[in-house]
């Protein structure tokens, strides 16, 4: 499921790279769409997604009628959550509440059907998510978490289930970009011991464990977020 990096992805981590080298650096304006598509070689819409993609985990920020500007990491507040990208069609409180729904009885369904070689997947997933967190690498922070929580999916035995979450799976992921600049380094210890309580209920078969896990994770989630679910 993740053997190519869409191509989006790849230039918002480029254009991350250019940050964290210096190259970019707090209050600078980002180029404009047509320059920076001209240099990675890319459309204008891919280059959109990518800027999005930074917006949403707080590296940059557009401010109407001045353009987009990268973001300084030390004042980032609640305040500069990106606004919510689907809120045409659904509420982030509707879609954490569906995530928390899904995602828990995908958890359970999938107890017993996970191989070790899934397993180990899933705790080096978790092991990259802390060493990203701690290089602030937030794409492949990201990146890491989205792999933990497919795995499951692709292990779930109910097949409808498994087609419900790839249908809602972009709005599902930006649930688990959109705190992220407000997450704090104990709220993603937190997250990381909850997704070590979620590999132990799956390695012991735990149904219910792995429910409940889930659901927990998921709704801390969501208040890191400042909802309550």
């Amino acid at each position: 499921m993740f053997n190519r990096t869409p191509l989006p992805q790849t230039v918002a981590r480029q254009i991350q790279d250019m940050i964290q080298n210096g190259e970019l650096t707090p209050g600078d304006k980002i180029p404009s769409q047509r320059e920076f598509a001209q240099k990675f070689g890319i459309s204008r819409a891919s280059l959109r997604e990518a800027l999005l993609t930074l917006e949403t985990l707080g590296l940059i920020k557009t401010e109407a009628g001045r353009g987009t500007f990268v973001t300084d990491p030390e004042s980032r507040s609640k305040a500069d959550m990106a606004p919510w990208r689907y809120s045409e069609s659904h509420s982030v409180f509707d879609v954490f509440q569906t995530r928390m729904i899904l995602e828990s009885e995908i958890a359970a369904l999938a107890c017993g059907r996970l191989t070790a070689t899934q397993l180990e997947a899933m705790e080096d997933a978790t092991n990259r998510m802390e060493k990203c967190w701690a290089e602030q690498d937030l794409i492949a922070n990201v990146e890491a978490d989205l792999e933990f929580h497919a795995t499951i999916v692709e292990a779930c035995s109910n097949s409808m289930m498994r087609e419900l979450y790839q249908a809602v799976r972009d709005k599902i992921t930006e649930t688990q970009r959109q705190p992220i600049p407000i997450t704090d380094p104990e709220r993603m210890r937190e997250s990381i011991g909850e997704h070590r309580k979620i590999i132990a209920a799956l390695r012991n078969n735990d149904a219910d464990g792995a429910r409940r896990e889930m659901q927990a994770h998921v709704r801390n989630t969501a208040r890191c977020a400042g909802l309550q679910t």
